[in-house]
């Protein structure tokens, strides 16, 4: 069987099965899909505010704490009076 045989089949398959989709099958699944794009939208809006909120508090808390700093040293005491 060759490309174009099958092709030629899967064609036929086609134009044998009814095109028109039922009326509240179609409502169905606008509504459905409707819903599903707004939950979509809901959750990619929250992810970015969360995402938004969490590099504000990294930036507060690098610029207060200043990790980059040592820590000053408490083991020995300063030499003074030389």
């Amino acid at each position: 069987m060759s490309g174009n045989d099958r092709e030629a089949a899967v064609r036929r398959l086609l134009e044998q099965v009814p095109r028109s989709v039922p009326p509240e099958i179609h409502a169905e699944a606008v509504r459905v899909g409707g819903r599903v794009l707004r939950r979509r939208t809901l959750a990619r809006r929250a992810l970015w505010l969360l995402l938004f909120a969490a590099a504000v508090a990294f930036t507060v808390w690098a610029l207060t704490a200043r990790p980059w700093v040592e820590p000053p040293s408490h083991t020995t005491p300063p030499l003074t009076g030389w």
